[in-house]
């Protein structure tokens, strides 16, 4: 079940978070690592950037599943790349978000705790259509019913295409389907 995060609780999870980047800073330049250092830097405005495509989607409801799914009990890590960016505007912001929180319940309950499983999102908007790139890497104990979560329709004016499936990788994308072709 998805977590209502109050802003109390996003703004500790964001100080938590800084407060690591910054320790890692530290603890690098105490080791005179500087191009380590660089590199973090660069790491954090990289994300930072992400971050800032994410939120201006105009999906706040889906971006807030996004930006807050690390701090969640899952057992997966998460990262998402914005590729192409535009606000969108032809897509249900409460659909996409529904199914998102849907996809890591049925993620968790199919892949194997405590072991490294990590699921990468891909985003390109466009004013016609959008893409999401789902990459699943780790260990599916339940690859059946994880299939069959993708074969469930997401909405009228969104399809699911699966790429590639193994015991330890599921590829898939989301798109839309412009209302003008359905």
């Amino acid at each position: 079940m998805k977590k209502d995060w109050d802003t109390l609780e996003v703004l500790k999870h964001a100080r938590h978070d800084w407060l690591n980047k910054i320790q890692l800073i530290k603890g690098n330049l105490s080791l005179n690592k500087v191009d380590r250092v660089k590199d973090i830097i660069e790491e954090i405005i990289v994300e930072a950037r992400q971050e800032s495509n994410l939120t201006n989607l105009n999906l706040p409801q889906f971006a807030s599943s996004l930006l807050t799914c690390n701090w969640d009990q899952h057992s997966f890590q998460l990262d998402y790349e914005v590729t192409k960016t535009l606000n969108i505007h032809h897509l249900d912001d409460q659909l996409l978000a529904n199914w998102t929180s849907k996809l890591f319940e049925t993620l968790d309950a199919c892949i194997e705790k405590f072991q490294e499983n990590h699921l990468s999102v891909s985003i390109q908007a466009d004013e016609k259509e959008t893409r999401f790139f789902f990459d699943f890497s780790g260990i599916l104990t339940d690859k059946s019913s994880f299939l069959r979560f993708l074969e469930e329709p997401v909405g009228s004016t969104m399809k699911i295409e699966v790429s590639a499936v193994s015991e330890e990788e599921v590829s898939f994308e989301i798109f839309t389907i412009p209302s003008q072709r359905v």
